[in-house]
């Protein structure tokens, strides 16, 4: 509630500073937000082939966080006492932080690289899944170490959930694109909890093969979603016309009551990423 909720009501700038913060979105062209609900940018967002590939993404990568409630389950079932196994349980978390945290640098040091980024952190995931299920039993310390490794996969949808944002104008799509998204994550995590029925144990190895799948797929889509919207910048690169000037106005009531036009910059115009040809995707 206190937070502004763009440049120009940040009560923390000077106006010099909300003015560079505003021009600064002439170099991505996401446009200033406005409040309005537009129904033609609703409509658009669900005609956008990457809204629902997020929303699948989000789903898939969400089904095995039923795992988060089954690891301590898992660890304990391995012979360590209930002491013994919160304690290893804070090795999850320690993974998670330093994957994520590497996974974002890395994202933001290799320009364009969030898809291969989030798709190469799937990788040792998969691996540990392969170790969780193929080691015996009796190797406790190899079942933990690809325990732990299960949790690297995390940054991708850290990944994901900053990209959306970034390739998404418009402020009624992206409200809609977002809302979306945020519901495939809870169909996800609200199917997972099925998978781990009593008759797999111990090695709940039908568990363990759908979470493999899920983590096959994701990054599957990451790189998809990459290669469309790549496609398209190339499209757009392709097709730029210099000598075609787009111009847009606002009609304003004067004093006298007189209604003009104004010209404005198109990006002030909460134009969508699919109506802004100038709009580049990040990718």
């Amino acid at each position: 509630f206190l937070f502004p909720d763009s440049p120009t009501t940040a009560w923390f700038l000077t106006m010099d500073e909300r003015a560079k913060a505003v021009h600064r979105i002439k170099e991505n062209q996401t446009g200033v937000e406005n409040k309005h609900f537009k129904k033609e940018q609703f409509y658009e967002a669900l005609r956008d082939p990457k809204t629902w590939l997020f929303a699948l993404f989000a789903a898939l990568d969400n089904i095995p966080n039923s795992l988060t409630n089954q690891q301590q389950i898992i660890v304990s079932s391995l012979g360590f006492t209930y002491l013994q196994t919160t304690l290893l349980g804070c090795i999850f978390g320690v993974v998670e932080i330093f994957t994520i945290f590497t996974g974002v640098h890395l994202s933001a040091h290799f320009k364009n690289g969030r898809a291969y980024v989030g798709a190469i952190y799937f990788i040792p995931t998969l691996v540990g899944i392969a170790v969780v299920n193929l080691l015996p039993w009796s190797n406790k310390a190899g079942l933990l170490v690809g325990q732990y490794m299960t949790g690297v996969c995390t940054t991708g949808f850290v990944l994901a959930l900053s990209w959306v944002g970034t390739v998404t104008a418009g402020h009624t799509k992206k409200v809609v694109t977002n809302a979306i998204m945020l519901s495939a994550y809870c169909i996800g995590n609200a199917a997972g909890p099925f998978l781990w029925q009593a008759q797999y144990k111990p090695r709940n190895h039908v568990p363990w093969a759908v979470i493999a799948a899920c983590y096959v797929a994701c990054p599957i889509i990451l790189l998809t979603i990459r290669f469309i919207l790549d496609r398209e910048n190339r499209k757009r690169d392709a097709t730029v016309d210099d000598s075609v000037s787009e111009e847009y106005f606002i009609e304003k009531v004067v004093e006298d009551g007189k209604r003009i036009e104004m010209k404005v910059d198109k990006v002030f115009m909460d134009l969508t990423d699919r109506q802004n040809r100038d709009f580049r995707y990040v990718l």
